[in-house]
């Protein structure tokens, strides 16, 4: 989930290890510890989802930028497809959070639910079982 969290914020800009980690706090992340996030970013760029490359443009030192790829924005477009399913698989089964309880998808009301009832047995009767 992180790893789709960060191609989609630099799905709209490029942006530095330090931004993104005060980005990822904002989303409600908790604060995410700088070598392990470094050490995401790099696995990333190794899988060609995100590029890097030294920002000297600044006074100060050299930062690295990150920014997404063809192949980043192919995996978050077939992540978001992926969620967009379960969404609706959810929804499906169990319906939208904002539909009040005991409403199906049209606005009536949802039928009783069963009761639970003993159910015929199945399964062939062993010797010695009572009918």
């Amino acid at each position: 989930m992180l790893t789709a969290h960060l191609l989609a914020m630099l799905k709209d800009w490029s942006g530095y290890g330090y931004e993104l980690a005060q980005r990822l706090e904002e989303a409600g992340f908790g604060r995410y510890n700088t070598g392990s996030l470094y050490r995401m970013l790099r696995q990333m760029e190794s899988l060609g989802l995100i590029s890097s490359l030294w920002d000297t443009s600044a006074g100060g030192p050299a930062r690295r930028m990150y920014s997404l790829t063809v192949a980043g924005k192919l995996f978050l477009d077939n992540w978001m497809s992926l969620l967009d399913f379960h969404r609706r698989t959810l929804d499906a089964f169990i319906g939208p959070a904002d539909r009040p309880p005991g409403r199906t998808p049209r606005g009536d009301e949802a039928p009783a639910r069963p009761t639970a009832a003993r159910r015929p047995r199945t399964s062939k009767p062993k010797p010695g079982d009572k009918p």
